[in-house]
């Protein structure tokens, strides 16, 4: 056997069809459901789409070559990558252009891209790579977790600042959840869960801007201001009820055709897909995305080192978060916070994310070791 043949034969071998099937079948359904979803809005929104599309086939070739690279070289340019996201996201307050009230772009020509999304691939590369020089066995106190709360306030801190709460609380989760692999004394435990006590009403109280407070306000009494604030929700759970057991059918639900839905191709994709294949549709979703979290967990549990194992974490975190944040706020258990849902939803930065974050997923799995796994901190 020649040595192209065996490098063909071992990469057939290794590469990870549950990955590629999941997150292509995502992505699919989410272009099948952005044409329904845009299929009666005016130009440019009727195309997205189209656009999705070359952001799919653009963002999969980058992503192959992320997951050819073998993920350890990563490490070396954790931090690297982590201060260039920082350095990104200070230039959004300089160069940023304002879209929807916040400032969150940076544009060079025509081109326009989100600092954002990308510092979470950054940090959850910062963080594994801190996971991986500190393995020491014994439990951490509250004074050992200082670094990675820094590592990981930073960039939340900033993005809060622009504003974008939704998305600094998607970065405060994937750090929770890596912390997750490290042994934590239980009086640590106690007091993080003290100062988390404090600390969230405090902010709410006097952090959040009035149209933040508004939608948590909105979110606690969805029959006020329907007509207002509350439209969004009001018609996206009744277009996710409308859908019943079997659906509408492809373009056919009300709420999107007859315009009742804004946004319905960004932040509420779901509630079209919903009202137009109904329940079975939607449970059929969400098994895909629990296939692809689940997988990621296994993929974590057999990476062959730390490092490949915070990196698996971290990246099922992003995906798993966002969905959370997403299905919960369409469906009325969360409050509006403008998140995204992974390979559903159109974007470009935010599909790019999560895309990379597949990959550096299909880049552990390729490279695990049956005969070595890790052992996850009780």
């Amino acid at each position: 056997m020649s040595a192209r043949d065996t490098l063909l034969s071992r990469f057939r071998d290794n590469f990870d069809w549950v990955l590629f099937v999941t997150a292509s079948a995502l992505a699919m359904i989410g272009v099948i459901n952005l044409y329904s979803a845009t299929s009666v809005a005016r130009a440019p929104l009727n195309e997205v789409y189209l656009q999705q599309i070359y952001w799919l086939v653009g963002g999969g070739l980058f992503s192959a070559f992320v997951a050819s690279v073998d993920y350890r070289h990563y490490e070396r340019y954790g931090y690297f990558l982590y201060g260039f996201g920082i350095v990104t996201l200070v230039l959004v307050f300089i160069l940023g252009r304002e879209v929807n009230g916040s400032s969150r772009w940076i544009y060079l020509g025509p081109i326009g891209f989100q600092p954002s999304e990308f510092v979470k691939i950054f940090l959850v590369l910062a963080l594994a790579k801190y996971v991986n020089t500190d393995a020491r066995a014994e439990g951490r106190t509250l004074k050992d977790l200082i670094a990675p709360t820094l590592i990981a306030a930073l960039p939340a801190a900033l993005i809060a600042l622009q504003p974008d709460l939704g998305t600094a609380l998607i970065l405060g989760l994937i750090f929770l959840s890596i912390l997750s692999m490290l042994r934590i004394q239980r009086r640590t435990v106690g007091q993080l869960g003290f100062l988390a006590a404090i600390a969230i009403p405090t902010f709410m109280s006097f952090g959040m801007l009035g149209f933040q407070q508004k939608r948590i306000e909105a979110w606690l009494d969805p029959d006020k201001d329907i007509a207002g604030i509350n439209w969004d929700p009001h018609h996206s759970r009744i277009a996710i009820g409308a859908g019943k057991t079997w659906g509408a059918g492809f373009m056919q639900g009300t709420q999107n055709q007859f315009r009742f839905l804004h946004e319905q191709h960004s932040d509420f994709p779901f509630p079209v897909f919903a009202e137009d294949w109904g329940f079975a549709g939607a449970l059929l979703l969400l098994a895909i995305y629990l296939l692809l979290v689940l997988w990621s967990i296994h993929i974590a549990s057999s990476a062959k080192d730390r490092f490949g194992a915070a990196l698996a974490i971290g990246s099922g975190s992003l995906i798993f978060w966002h969905a959370i944040f997403n299905l919960g706020m369409v469906t009325g258990l969360l409050p509006i916070v403008g998140v995204t849902l992974p390979l559903f939803s159109y974007g470009g930065s935010s599909g790019l994310t999560v895309m990379i974050a597949i990959a550096l997923l299909m880049n552990v799995s390729m490279r695990r070791s049956s005969l070595s796994t890790i052992t996850f901190a009780r």
